[in-house]
């Protein structure tokens, strides 16, 4: 069933708001997502009426914040097709998860060992196996991308990127420039090949598309609240449990931990190992109320949503002139997010700094940098691009606006040469 988002858009109140004479367009939701009425009531709700600390208290307030903690990890579980709940480790964001990851994989690496990542990630997943690799001497490789801005998985094979040496490997589902849907499960069949760990940073991936962590073939996934409706200060990640179980603990703290002597301490099981202190509660509520409210629109309906809609978009930006798509030209395999250049007629590059704040004088809310993906610009030549990204609230009126406001901006540079 289609979505009907022009009902669905009157959950999402800041829509509603206009920019000067201009209603908003806000096509900056690969950056961070809307949240509907639904999530701002839970979290509002349970602070209002439910708030205590988890696993601590035994009142009252403390058994119902529990309970609604733990169902909104349950919630989780299912949205992902997790084998349990005890598999769904929360944290602050998908930083902090695939730190975790990268920390505790780390364990035992070497300067014989290969790590594998790839010239397309996020800096949240790139830094920390940088820093994973100073630590232990080992060394990082990473997969190129083809002209079109897909995965080079051709030369990978021919150059023996996984190898025996290779222990981790590490990749974006769904790129936030290119908008690139990786084959996370053909990479990862070659990572399992030679016993590497395969993880995936999720953070694109699952607030779009349905999500099996076994049709992934992924070890450990990591994704984050903020983009999938949910609030800020949240993130997850997923890890088959025989393999959490495994790993040592990310940080030390209170309830993290079974005994604790002066000489010494012995640790939880997971979850519970990799969450110290006190943890997201409101937050975890609030993105059960997101899962609640994804679920109820179907996932399928998400990505149908935002499949018709990027190919609109790309229709009606490769039709501007001057205006570069940066990755896939067309919908198949293919995000939400789609980051472009734009030069004038006469070939004069307009900075994304200037396309974005003349677009938002607009109402057009765009993103223009490096989108903390900085080694994939200077790989397609570039210092910047400006990225227009949508979602399930987003209607073919605001790509018309974003397409109109495009020409604006061309027009603008031409006219104060």
């Amino acid at each position: 069933m289609a979505l009907d988002v022009a009902t669905l858009r009157d959950d999402f109140p800041i829509l509603a708001r206009r920019v000067g004479e201009y209603p908003l367009a806000y096509l900056d939701s690969a950056n961070t997502s809307q949240k509907p009425r639904q999530v701002v009531d839970a979290v509002a709700t349970h602070y209002l009426a439910h708030n205590a600390n988890v696993a601590r208290a035994m009142h009252v307030l403390g058994a119902e914040a529990t309970e609604a903690f733990e169902d909104a990890r349950a919630k989780l579980a299912g949205f992902i097709g997790a084998a349990s709940p005890d598999e769904v480790v929360f944290t602050k964001n998908a930083s902090e998860a695939l730190n975790l990851a990268a920390h505790t994989l780390g364990a035992g690496l070497g300067p014989d060992d290969e790590i594998v990542v790839s010239v397309m990630e996020h800096h949240s997943n790139l830094v920390p196996w940088q820093l994973l690799a100073q630590r232990t001497g080992a060394t990082l490789r990473w997969f190129d991308i083809t002209d079109d801005g897909r995965l080079d998985l051709d030369r990978a094979r021919a150059e023996g990127l996984i190898n025996e040496r290779t222990r981790i490997v590490s990749l974006a589902w769904v790129s936030n420039v290119l908008g690139t849907v990786n084959p996370v499960g053909e990479v990862a069949a070659l990572a399992h090949a030679v016993g590497a760990t395969m993880v995936v940073d999720g953070s694109q991936g699952v607030p779009q598309l349905p999500t099996s962590v076994t049709g992934l073939g992924a070890d450990l996934l990591a994704f984050t609240g903020h983009k999938m409706l949910g609030p800020t200060g949240i993130g997850v990640l997923w890890g088959r449990y025989e393999l959490l179980a495994s790993l040592p603990p990310f940080l030390g703290g209170g309830e993290m931990i079974e005994v604790v002597t002066m000489t010494g301490s012995t640790y939880a099981p997971p979850p519970r190992r990799f969450e110290a202190g006190t943890p997201p509660i409101a937050q975890a509520v609030g993105l059960g109320a997101a899962v609640d409210y994804l679920a109820g629109l179907g996932m399928d309906a998400v990505a149908a949503h935002e499949r018709e809609l990027t190919g609109y978009a790309l229709e009606r930006l490769l039709a501007i002139e001057g205006l570069r798509i940066l990755g896939p030209t067309e919908a198949l395999d293919r995000g939400g997010a789609l980051a472009f250049t734009l030069a004038t007629r006469d070939g004069l590059d307009i900075h994304p700094h200037d396309v974005m704040q003349l677009l938002d004088s607009r109402g057009v809310a765009v993103r223009g940098g490096h989108h903390c993906a900085r080694p994939l610009h200077e790989r397609l030549g570039i210092q910047a691009s400006t990225r227009a990204s949508v979602y399930l609230y987003t209607l073919p009126s605001e790509i018309d606006a974003l397409a109109d406001g495009l020409i604006y901006v061309r027009t603008f540079f031409e006219g104060h040469r």
